[in-house]
């Protein structure tokens, strides 16, 4: 997806939203004819897509950005964070590194504040992992309750990347004084703790920590001399007799100790945190329900139930003032959607017919082949009629009703199709109860354009409507 996930989510959502208020035939309409038109061009019916063929209906000036102000909100967040990051980084930095020329500066208190942080780095992408809140709060009051529905799932990945962006900004300003206060101090470095702990071991630990780097950075790997050497007491701090030059040489190590294990791990899981949101997104965003109706409505044909009520114990209305009119006499036919297999009716091929297929496999580049082939054949003639043969017993579809307001645009004015449902037996009439929807879909249609003729009866069976008129 080249557009933003996360907005492309909270764009299909908030669009949903709005289509609640839509009558469910309204939207399969729409939504089909979409599908249809991506058909055509080749392009396959993503949510982007529909996102921006929903824009392009609602015109200029109607679009929300809803997606769009989450994101600036978030970012917004994320900058806070970076800001409280950068200050803390500081103010931490040069805690840990004051020096007043009397006591050395402690390696053992940086490797405990340095593991401090790789904790905090992982239990803040452990929190988002599990689903758990201890930012709940904070979010309440930075983000509207109307943005909750859609973010609920991803607040805890949304906050975890804040804090993380704070990391990263907390650990680029730390070594950023780091260096400032190697350039202007003369920093003594040296290491002690309250434990009966030897230098050998000291070392091990050491050189388990610079593993990382021992082999593009010899220089940052305290050797054992200098463990054994910058190793202090309380009591006697100058005891040991440790050169001054000495003091010093533990900064390559606290360089490389803050690069590989406090903003390396803050920026790989930043990385992850944002390639985590995007996942999340998108599996939101396919298992939505809106967008479970939407594949639904853009896959299935629409179809005229002649039901209009909202009740599903009402009875389908089936009131309709159209009648079935005479067949006319006309050479051109239209077998819609595979009407007239295997064989048409008797009075039907019995003239010099030109026999057209549209619809149902058809594809619509050849739909509109067959409009344009009937619109110069037409041009030709002074009553201009098709017969439009369909079967009785399916009902009329949305595609359908398309092809024949392209027809009415296309055609020569004044031409009328006759639309001439078939029975099982294309030589019989069709039950009457298959009729009706027929008939109440001529009535969507512009008046006088589409009619619904019938065959002529059998002799012995007359028939109302008439026979073939001349």
């Amino acid at each position: 997806m080249s557009q933003n996930t996360l907005r492309l989510l909270l764009d299909v959502d908030n669009r949903f939203q709005r289509d609640r208020d839509q009558a469910p035939a309204f939207l399969h309409r729409r939504d089909r004819r979409f599908a249809l038109d991506c058909e055509q061009q080749g392009i396959s019916p993503t949510a982007e897509h529909w996102l921006d063929h929903m824009r392009r209906l609602s015109g200029p000036g109607s679009e929300e950005q809803t997606g769009r102000n989450v994101e600036k909100q978030w970012r917004r967040i994320n900058s806070g964070f970076a800001a409280a990051g950068a200050v803390f980084g500081v103010l931490t930095m040069a805690g840990l590194l004051f020096y007043d020329g009397g006591q050395r500066i402690n390696i053992t208190v940086l490797l405990a504040f340095v593991l401090l942080q790789l904790l905090l780095a992982l239990a803040t992408t452990a929190q988002s992992l599990m689903g758990w809140q201890p930012w709940r709060r904070l979010s309440k009051r930075l983000i509207p309750q109307s943005q909750a529905s859609a973010l609920m799932p991803l607040q805890p990945i949304l906050m975890a990347r804040a804090g993380h962006t704070g990391g990263v900004a907390f650990a680029l300003t730390g070594l950023l004084t780091l260096f400032i206060l190697l350039v202007i101090q003369d920093l003594a470095f040296g290491w002690s703790t309250t434990l009966d702990t030897a230098a050998a071991s000291y070392h091990r630990l050491v050189q388990a920590i610079a593993l990382p780097w021992s082999s593009l950075w010899p220089a940052a790997v305290p050797s054992q001399e200098l463990i054994e050497a910058t190793r202090f007491f309380r009591a006697a701090p100058a005891s040991q007799g440790a050169t001054p030059e000495q003091w010093g040489n533990w900064w390559p190590f606290v360089v490389m100790l803050w690069i590989t294990w406090v903003m390396l791990p803050r920026m790989l899981l930043l990385g992850f945190s944002h390639w985590l949101t995007a996942r999340k997104a998108r599996q939101l965003l396919h298992s939505h329900p809106g967008m479970q109706a939407l594949l639904y409505r853009m896959e299935t044909p629409t179809l005229d139930t002649g039901n209009q009520h909202n009740d599903a114990s009402d009875l389908p209305d089936v009131r309709t003032q159209a009648t079935a009119s005479d067949l006319c006499n006309t050479r051109h036919l239209i077998c819609w959607a595979g009407a007239g297999e295997p064989e048409l009716p008797q009075q039907l091929t019995m003239h010099d017919s030109q026999i057209l297929k549209a619809g149902g496999r058809a594809s619509l580049a050849e739909d509109d082949l067959v409009l344009a082939t009937l619109a110069k054949d037409l041009a030709q003639e002074t009553s201009p009629a098709v017969i439009l043969v369909t079967r009785s017993w399916e009902p009329p579809t949305g595609e359908l009703h398309d092809f024949l307001e392209q027809a009415m645009e296309q055609w020569p004015e004044g031409s009328r199709v006759m639309l001439l449902p078939l029975a099982n037996n294309a030589n019989e009439r069709p039950k009457n109860h298959l009729i009706q929807p027929w008939l109440r879909f001529t009535e969507r249609l512009p008046e006088g354009f589409a009619t619904v003729a019938l065959l002529p009866s059998a002799p012995d069976t007359p028939y109302p409507t008439g026979g073939l008129a001349p």
